[in-house]
């Protein structure tokens, strides 16, 4: 798991395959990068489930925030993703509580942030059968390969004027 590298195609299947994320340690605070990766997923069609003990019972991007993975109720339906706004020494016990709390939930695919990297998590999610992205950020992965950054004039590859 030392390859940090990911196909478009594998990024696109997990972004397509998925619906609901389970966003851990994600803020209130509207300038915070957990708080705008998630917000902008969710105005994609995205269902955030925000999961912050300091944040249980308080609505965030129109669902009610958990204090755990453990206290997402099975009614809300499979959660395909779980994306960690956490430092990397934290993602260990956020995997586990992951496998243990979402696995019969639909569980796909462990997503970590920009600069996250745990090499025994990803071992551990592996093993378990999901999915492991890490280092990477799911807004800026649906951005460039959905097409929307080369309207912002950045060359995503994906839109082009050019002939093939």
């Amino acid at each position: 798991m030392s390859d940090l590298r990911y196909t478009d195609a594998f990024l696109r299947e997990v972004l397509q395959q998925t619906k609901t994320i389970a966003a851990v340690g994600v803020s209130k605070n509207t300038v915070r990068p957990s708080w705008f990766v998630s917000n902008y997923m969710h105005i994609r069609g995205y269902r955030i489930l925000p999961v912050n003990p300091g944040l249980d019972g308080q609505a965030l991007f129109g669902q009610p925030a958990h204090a755990s993975l453990h206290d997402i109720p099975k009614e809300l339906g499979p959660v395909e993703m779980v994306d960690i706004f956490r430092r990397s020494e934290h993602v260990l016990p956020i995997v586990k509580d992951a496998i243990d709390a979402l696995a019969d939930k639909g569980l796909k695919t462990i997503w970590m942030q920009i600069g996250v990297i745990n090499h025994e998590a990803a071992e551990m999610a592996q093993e378990a059968g999901l999915n492991v992205i890490m280092n990477r950020c799911p807004k800026m992965e649906y951005q460039r390969l959905m097409g929307e950054l080369s309207w912002g004039g950045i060359n995503s590859g994906i839109i082009s004027s050019k002939r093939r």
